[in-house]
């Protein structure tokens, strides 16, 4: 299953399916336990409205897909070894269907639940989305140059 064997609508479908690979149960449990904290930090903190949520819900997306992608970049133990073939072959393509989800999610956590508009939800969830690609990308990448020692 090499790069250039497959379509460009091939390898979208392989890097998402690679991203079910992922811990997500945990990931879930990592990012509500981050955004609940950071939700209490807030309620002592005074500010009371409903763009309170934003911040919370931001921090909650951005643990959920960090540890999920990263979780899966480092598991053994998968039940599809082509899959975790490819995306250790691919760890930056690997990384896109997080970082896209990451970008997408916060864009809409931040409008609906900030005070921010349209543009500005989308460059606020910018920089949270490069994060996970640039931690999953590198992750993958170490891992990648590590297994052909």
């Amino acid at each position: 299953m090499a790069h250039g064997e497959m379509s460009r609508r091939e390898n979208r479908q392989v890097a998402v399916a690679a991203a079910t690979l992922g811990p997500w149960r945990t990931a879930a449990g990592v990012g509500a336990l981050v955004g609940a904290t950071d939700l209490v930090i807030d309620l002592i903190d005074g500010d009371w409205s409903l763009s309170m949520l934003a911040g919370p819900a931001g921090v909650a997306l951005f643990f959920f897909f960090l540890v999920g992608t990263v979780g899966g970049r480092l598991r053994r133990d998968t039940a599809d070894r082509r899959l975790q073939k490819w995306a250790n072959e691919h760890p930056w393509q690997a990384a896109l269907p997080a970082a896209g989800g990451m970008l997408l999610l916060n864009t809409l956590a931040q409008l609906f639940l900030g005070d921010a508009g349209v543009f500005e939800a989308f460059f606020l969830s910018l920089f949270p989305a490069a994060m996970v690609l640039g931690v999953a990308g590198v992750v993958g990448s170490v891992k990648r140059a590590r297994s052909k020692d």
